[in-house]
């Protein structure tokens, strides 16, 4: 990329350290550089408009533009524009957020804690399991399950639960006592003969033999997304989690639910949870909680999981952790009006219903000579991308595939994200059934330049 001196392209490469991007290629690459958005598109500073397919990532629930988030945000910054909780303090938005979202909860919630990313929440409910451990004099109780492929972020904590090479690799992680079981991918895992239900059973059978190696009493907690988002969009298997949770269950193991993607409509119903069954111990949740209009995060737990917490709080005389950020009034003020959003607009609703031809209208290509696979449920889905559907492989190097894709889709007016070669779609939930239709014939043509350059 050949840019201008003192230009932004020019200022960014001189200054910008970017999150998921390849550092040493970015001087040549250069930054795509988005200025601004309405609804369900973005446009970039070049004036292309583009239909934002993965909702930026995985969270603009309400789209690029909506000005009653914008309200919100300003009609609190101006009223208290922070304040923290630590030491018995409190505010308004926060408390009806928290009155709020226990209210949604698909399980009896009792107390909810708020941070700022999904990240930072998950590595907080690591810390608090630990603590709850202690508690109830069990410290051998510490250790955790993922699962290869899941996705819960990218502290040291939160990227060991992580089960994608490339977030361990390089920063010596996972860290000791992450443990990580079958990834529930039944077109890529299942064995010849197998049935999707019997590779349900050998997941859960995987899980058990975990346990037991491991020892029971050394487990503290599974952690896991409904529907795994950044690994593919991975459909749980038919009884998946029915069996899943009966393992978990008889050898007395919390269950954390990270609903970080899953939560506020994206699978046609508010959680994931109760799209797929879980009856969690811990719900994770940020993104769509404030369409990402504000950096914000929480968790709500059970009293199983509060009660030994404050018992040990009143032990040693102080809960010690926090942020400063945690809690914020501005956050708090835009989530409610989110939610409010989302209910008055029956958007969750609007995904199970919009989600019937979205789903339709995905595996339409299945047809399609580069695609190996085609999953998803409500508005999110993905397409894995091969060259080969016998073998269900792609090019030479994994992700290549991907990438061309990725491009493809620029060159055509549409921002996907290319996870390996499997390409995710979960845009905004206000999309439109015309939208919709857009969206994947945009998809076709790109799909189609690639085929023919590649097979």
């Amino acid at each position: 990329m050949t840019v201008q001196k003192n230009s932004p392209e020019a200022r960014d490469i001189a200054h910008h350290f970017h999150s998921y991007t390849n550092a040493a290629a970015h001087p040549q690459v250069g930054p795509k550089i988005i200025e601004s958005g309405e609804g369900i598109y973005v446009r970039d500073s070049d004036g292309n408009k583009y239909i934002e397919a993965l909702a930026g990532l995985w969270s603009t629930a309400l789209g690029f533009s909506e000005q009653r988030l914008i309200d919100a945000a300003t009609k609190q910054m101006q009223a208290l524009p922070y304040y923290h909780n630590f030491a018995h303090r409190s505010h308004g938005p926060v408390i009806d957020l928290a009155e709020k979202l226990i209210g949604l909860a698909p399980v009896p919630m009792s107390k909810v804690f708020f941070t700022n990313s999904g990240s930072e929440a998950n590595d907080t409910v690591m810390k608090m399991l630990w603590y709850r451990s202690n508690s109830l004099g069990q410290p051998e109780r510490k250790k955790f399950i993922s699962r290869i492929r899941g996705y819960h972020g990218v502290t040291i904590g939160s990227a060991s639960l992580t089960g994608l090479p490339n977030n361990h690799r390089s920063f010596d992680l996972p860290i000791e006592g992450v443990l990580h079981t079958t990834c529930p991918h039944y077109w890529r895992e299942g064995q010849d003969g197998e049935t999707e239900e019997a590779f349900a059973t050998r997941c859960a059978t995987d899980l058990e033999t975990m346990i037991l190696a491991e020892g029971p009493e050394t487990i503290a907690a599974m952690f896991a997304e409904p529907l795994m988002g950044a690994g593919g969009v991975i459909v749980p298997p038919v009884t998946y989690w029915e069996k899943m949770q009966a393992v978990l269950s008889k050898y007395d193991i919390l269950l954390v639910a990270d609903e970080v993607i899953c939560g506020f409509g994206r699978t046609g119903k508010m959680f994931g949870s109760e799209t797929f069954g879980m009856k969690p111990d811990v719900i994770v949740m940020s993104k769509q909680i404030t369409s990402t209009y504000f950096p914000f995060s929480a968790f709500m737990m059970n009293d199983r999981v509060y009660d030994p917490i404050a018992e040990e709080s009143g032990k040693i005389g102080i809960l010690g952790h926090g942020y400063t950020g945690g809690a914020h009034p501005v956050g708090a003020a835009v989530a409610l009006e989110n939610l409010n959003i989302i209910e008055e607009r029956g958007l969750v609703a609007h995904a199970a219903e919009l989600g019937v031809i979205f789903q339709k209208t995905l595996r339409d290509f299945a047809s399609h000579p580069l695609v190996g696979e085609v999953r998803g449920i409500g508005l999110i889905g993905a397409l894995d991308l091969v060259t080969d559907k016998t073998a269900k492989k792609g090019l030479d190097a994994p992700g290549q595939l991907g990438a061309l894709a990725n491009a493809s889709f620029m060159d055509n007016g549409l921002i996907s994200r290319n996870m390996y070669d499997a390409m995710a779609f979960c845009p905004p939930l206000i999309i439109t059934e015309d939208q919709v239709k857009d969206m994947f014939n945009r998809v076709e043509t790109a799909l189609d330049k690639v085929a023919k350059d590649v097979l």
